[in-house]
């Protein structure tokens, strides 16, 4: 089961944003629901208060701390004749970031090249590119993306007799590296009013300043590369982000970039483009390069004016992304099987994976899967050479930065947020690497956060109207910060189950108070699905508007469902006793006899059990329905691990599925060490 917050929003607050912003009343119940609960707020959501060309609603680009600087030190270089290299990074951000400042300073007359990063030579400035940029005669490296951690190669960038502008905006160390200009909204002496660009919003602002600082050329030239970027990028989806965004996405629809264009074609983008087009459908293909390839590849698409060559390369692109999705589901299927040989692997504070020969370009990708599936921090490394190398993401609450500054004596380079991160380390010391974690995470949390599924509030029946859900598109663009509005329904009838792709998807016929909807569950095979006809559930979903022959009608996209009624409090209580009892840490004595099963209770247990494959969830809450008083879900998973240990019962830890056993001899549940070791337990405390 996954865990659910759901916003609750001031109705009185709502209707007053409604009537003076002239918004619809679900839309204003979810900007209350999200702290934007005043006119002042929302039009500072909105980026509202000037004109529609969006120039205006950026702020002055000479307000960022050494902004000035960098677009002089560049002029000037054009001016001279000087050679110059743009030094990107190998993600989407950094490749569209590459991409713009290239075009620009190419446009202006610059004698310019580019330059970005193998991940065999890891994040930002090289040493041994430096060394080979100097001898090639570049006389001033332009970074974009990336440099702000680069103290050493800046100070070797010096003594070559380079001259170095920094343009990022991750977060800078206590030390700035030495430059002619470090441009990061992010330095703690930055006046900035906004400073959560992507690293390609950076360097929009830089062109924009070499500009005298008038956005308007560069928004129509690039603005499409650096919404592309800022949604790909995760960066908050509100204030400044959100306008370029807006605007980028509609210069998107009709680009002159040739290789965006036979992007959006090779990825199948239909108009209007929307941000979540190009989160999973344009943004992957360009980060597929970097993974799997070189990212110059991508670059080149993106500076190509030959529409027909630009197909070629967009179709390369497309390749790399299949190759990509190929590698991560075999990553992910050698951790399946790891799971299932050790599930003490999942009741660790901390998921920790170590594999030879895993790809370095998607182990984040498959991180973050992890995480979304198990709903805790996952950091997962793979071997390179001597050394290996690492990708962390986690949850709300629990910083990989934080996590990875206190395991420094043993990394070898980290860097990143409170919610994903990179890190590299000698292989021996991969194990003192993973004592090191989980004790920061045992010390920092006595119960460590989990991954919330968060739902804006608690939908209506009677909000659910073609008019009322269609407001929603005011929110546009939705992203990072500025997630799709999600709703809850609770107590919801389940009517009617109808297998959709020959069962590979699922739809639903719901009941909501008064309302009939249709849902659909993408993924979830209609075999799978655990719920009958006439169930009563507890949903989350995202309402859309389906429109067919004409006739409109509200649909869910259903991201999640459970029984009504179940206690999410006691559920996930129970589980964390549950799991630091697995982990060696014992049990709170006020609950050992809480959680150490009778027969009455094992025997509930084992008939809930069916032959076939269940999710455990399903058979706990069956369990529960008939023993309120006395089963609990801690209770529940240990008769689960004595019925394993006697070969009476198969699980899947990585799936959450549990079968009953064919079993030819019978068993003595007296023979269980667990079962043994949970009694003596409960002798002593009695």
């Amino acid at each position: 089961m996954k865990k659910w917050t759901i916003g609750d929003p001031d109705r009185n607050a709502a209707q007053a944003l409604s009537r003076q912003g002239g918004l619809s009343g679900i839309c204003a119940e979810v900007l209350v629901s999200r702290g934007i609960d005043t006119m002042e707020s929302a039009m500072s959501f909105f980026n509202a208060d000037t004109d529609e060309d969006g120039g205006e609603r950026l702020s002055d680009p000479f307000l960022i701390k050494d902004m000035r600087e960098a677009a002089d030190t560049i002029l000037a270089a054009v001016d001279s004749g000087k050679s110059i290299c743009v030094y990107g990074d190998y993600d989407c951000d950094g490749i569209t970031a590459t991409a713009l400042l290239y075009s620009y300073i190419e446009c202006i007359g610059g004698d310019v090249r580019y330059y970005i990063n193998d991940r065999s030579e890891g994040y930002g400035l090289c040493a041994d590119a430096l060394k080979r940029l100097a001898e090639e005669g570049t006389e001033l490296i332009v970074t974009v993306d990336n440099g702000i951690s680069a103290v050493s190669e800046a100070a070797l960038a010096k003594e070559l007799g380079i001259e170095l502008v920094i343009t990022d905006h991750h977060q800078p160390g206590e030390t700035l590296p030495e430059a002619a200009a470090v441009v990061d909204p992010h330095r703690n002496d930055d006046l900035s009013p906004f400073k959560d660009l992507c690293g390609c919003g950076v360097a929009l602002k830089l062109v924009a300043a070499m500009d005298g600082g008038s956005y308007d050329s560069a928004l129509e030239q690039f603005s499409d590369l650096a919404a592309i970027a800022t949604v790909a990028d995760v960066v908050p989806l509100a204030g400044e982000n959100r306008e370029i965004v807006r605007l980028g996405l509609k210069y998107l629809e009709n680009t002159e970039n040739a290789g965006l264009q036979a992007l959006m074609e090779a990825a199948s983008v239909k108009l209007p483009v929307t941000s979540m087009q190009a989160a999973f459908a344009i943004a992957p293909r360009i980060n597929a390069s970097g993974r799997f390839a070189s990212a110059s590849e991508a670059v080149e698409l993106l500076l190509c004016e030959d529409p027909d060559i630009a197909a070629e390369m967009a179709a390369r692109l497309s390749s790399l992304n299949v190759e990509r999705k190929k590698t991560e589901a075999a990553i992910m299927e050698t951790i399946r099987g790891r799971i299932s040989d050790d599930p003490h692997i999942l009741y660790e504070r901390v998921l920790f994976l170590y594999g030879e020969g895993w790809h370095h370009g998607v182990i984040g990708i498959v991180a973050a899967k992890l995480v979304e599936r198990f709903g805790k921090p996952v950091f997962i490394l793979s071997d390179d050479g001597d050394e290996a190398r690492g990708s962390a993401r986690s949850v709300a609450g629990f910083s990989v930065h934080k996590a990875l500054t206190a395991c420094a004596e043993v990394l070898t380079k980290f860097g990143g947020h409170s919610g994903a991160g990179g890190f590299s380390l000698k292989k021996e010391n991969i194990g003192a690497f993973n004592e090191a974690l989980q004790k920061y995470a045992a010390e920092e949390f006595s119960v460590m956060p989990r991954l919330a599924l968060h739902a804006d509030k608690l939908l209506r029946p009677e909000e659910l109207t073609v008019e009322e859900i269609s407001s929603l598109a005011s929110l546009e663009p939705c992203g990072e910060g500025n997630p799709k509005p999600l709703f809850a329904m609770l107590g919801a009838r389940l009517d009617g189950i109808v297998p959709l792709s020959g069962g590979a998807h699922t739809k639903l016929k719901i009941t909501y108070g008064n309302k009939t909807v249709l849902g659909l569950m993408f993924g979830m095979k209609t075999a799978e699905f655990p719920y009958r006809a006439g169930d009563m559930l507890d949903i989350l979903a995202y309402p859309e508007i389906n429109t067919y022959g004409g006739q409109s009608a509200v649909n869910l996209r259903i991201e999640d469902c459970r029984r009504n009624g179940i206690s999410q409090k006691k559920y996930f209580a129970a589980l964390d006793a549950y799991e630091r009892y697995r982990r060696g840490e014992g049990a709170d004595k006020a609950l050992v006899t809480r959680i150490v099963p009778d027969r009455n209770d094992l025997a509930a247990v084992w008939r809930a059990i069916p032959e076939t494959d269940t999710d455990m969830d399903m058979v706990f809450f069956e369990v529960y329905s008939k023993l309120p008083n006395e089963m609990n879900y801690c209770k529940f998973r240990l008769a689960l691990d004595i019925f394993t240990e006697t070969g009476l019962i198969g699980t899947d830890p990585y799936s959450g599925t549990v079968r009953r056993l064919h079993v030819d001899k019978k068993v003595n549940l007296d023979d269980s060490a667990l079962l043994a070791e949970l009694r003596s337990l409960c002798n002593k405390q009695n």
